[in-house]
């Protein structure tokens, strides 16, 4: 393909380099003279691992130049990539004047162009901007209509400095969010022989990954910081205990705890969160990481609490009230203590849980059940049935499978809020509304 890229700092210039190897035509866009000078003499303006080659056999093969002119790019080429900067503005918000100014360039190129074009943002920004900025800036600037007219995608790049070069040909994965299936095709192609996944999604999806990415990574770095100067203020080898650590890749190092939802109970978590803040206090150490889980997971029991009271139903039916499903344990359940909420603010509440119904019976948790928390034992009703008839409002607590139906069986006008999206297809509507989608 012929492909121009606009902006040849870090990940405009590795992109060139490892495109131009694969055998595509590349132009690459810069206002700076320097970096288009040494390009087109086959030099890297940035210093990695692997690339001045790439940039010098490319060059040598006719396959890479560089240019003052986006007009001679945009002409030649059809797919454009932005690769400019998206620096932190002083209070912390993300500074796309440089994004906005080459769109406004492409635009006015694509004024002048015929053919279809391709127009893929490359740069890191926040959900929204390709939809807010991106676009608009390019139909005012060139009269012309994206998704019809020309083709607008949404590319990030997993690129470590060092190892940029390796990245690009071993990736994690492939994102491309599209506004036509055409243009998310089109980019897809380039990328068809690299290996791992390759995902075609919405745009504001495959703005938001990279974010994920990149905090998570942060996050890793901070929490391993924090559980090694533990280990170091007991006389412990922190790289022994993490090197086990990651040997999880079942629960540990996984998608496993990472889906969004309601908050975490049970009779492990929150009592081991606290013995090991606990213990780092008691030898004078700040973990603001492992502090903060505790008053973020009681904010997620905040809002649940915030959606039922908005729903503006005082007949409440909750459906699953043990901490995860398959299981009769109450201790530190959120649910629960959404329930002893409502009950104290008058809300008329049944509660319907098969395996919470039979430990009353017979089970380990049927003392807990009986003597502490008798005022919820009262409540309990037992089929579902029972629940969809008496409430106005449902909630799912739990991800049993005979909640499944649930979002199907509603009554006009009755609502539903699911704390564990218990279908995955379905959206938000009068009637229902997920906690975290």
């Amino acid at each position: 393909m012929n492909i121009s890229i606009f902006g040849l700092g870090y990940v405009g210039v590795v992109s060139a380099g490892c495109l131009a190897a694969q055998g595509h035509r590349v132009i690459g866009v810069d206002t700076n003279r320097v970096k288009v000078d040494l390009i087109n003499d086959g030099k890297s303006p940035i210093i990695e691992k692997d690339i001045e080659v790439r940039l010098r056999d490319a060059v040598e093969a006719g396959r890479l130049s560089a240019t003052l002119d986006p007009s001679e790019a945009i002409q030649e080429s059809e797919i454009t990539f932005i690769c400019v900067g998206t620096p932190s503005s002083p209070n912390g918000s993300l500074d796309v004047s440089h994004v906005r100014t080459v769109c406004e360039e492409i635009g006015t190129c694509l004024r002048q162009k015929e053919a279809f074009h391709i127009v893929v943002l490359r740069s890191t920004v926040l959900p929204g901007t390709v939809r807010e900025h991106v676009i608009p800036t390019l139909e005012n600037s060139s009269g012309k209509r994206a998704g019809i007219d020309f083709g607008v995608c949404n590319n990030p790049e997993f690129l470590r400095e060092g190892t940029a070069v390796e990245d690009y040909y071993n990736p994690p994965k492939t994102v491309i969010g599209q506004s036509d299936d055409k243009s998310g095709g089109t980019v897809a192609k380039i990328y068809e022989e690299l290996p791992g996944p390759l995902i075609k999604t919405t745009i504001e999806v495959a703005e938001m990954v990279k974010y994920v990415d990149n905090v998570w990574h942060a996050l890793k770095v901070s929490f391993g910081n924090e559980i090694g100067n533990i280990c170091k203020s007991l006389g412990i080898d922190s790289h022994k205990v993490m090197d086990i650590f990651v040997q999880d890749t079942k629960l540990n190092l996984s998608s496993y705890y990472l889906k969004p939802g309601f908050a975490f109970g049970g009779s492990c978590l929150p009592k081991d969160v606290r013995a090991l803040s606990y213990c780092a206090r008691t030898l004078d150490l700040d973990v603001p990481v492992l502090e903060a889980i505790l008053p973020s997971n009681r904010r997620q029991i905040e809002k649940a609490l915030a959606m039922i009271s908005n729903a503006g139903s005082k007949k409440v039916g909750v459906l699953g009230f043990s901490f995860k499903a398959g299981t009769d344990d109450l201790r530190e359940s959120p649910i629960v203590e959404v329930i002893e909420r409502l009950i104290g603010k008058g809300y008329d509440v049944k509660l319907y849980d098969e395996n919470v119904s039979m430990a009353r019976l017979a089970g380990a948790n049927r003392d807990f059940i009986l003597n502490h928390i008798p005022h919820i034992s009262g409540l309990m009703v037992d089929s579902l049935e029972a629940v969809l008839v008496h409430a106005d409002l449902l909630v799912i607590g739990n991800k049993a499978d005979e909640f499944i139906n649930v979002p199907e069986r509603l009554r006009p006008n009755q609502k539903l809020i699911d704390l564990v999206r218990i279908t995955q297809d379905i959206e938000s509507s009068s009637q229902y509304e997920g906690i975290c989608w």
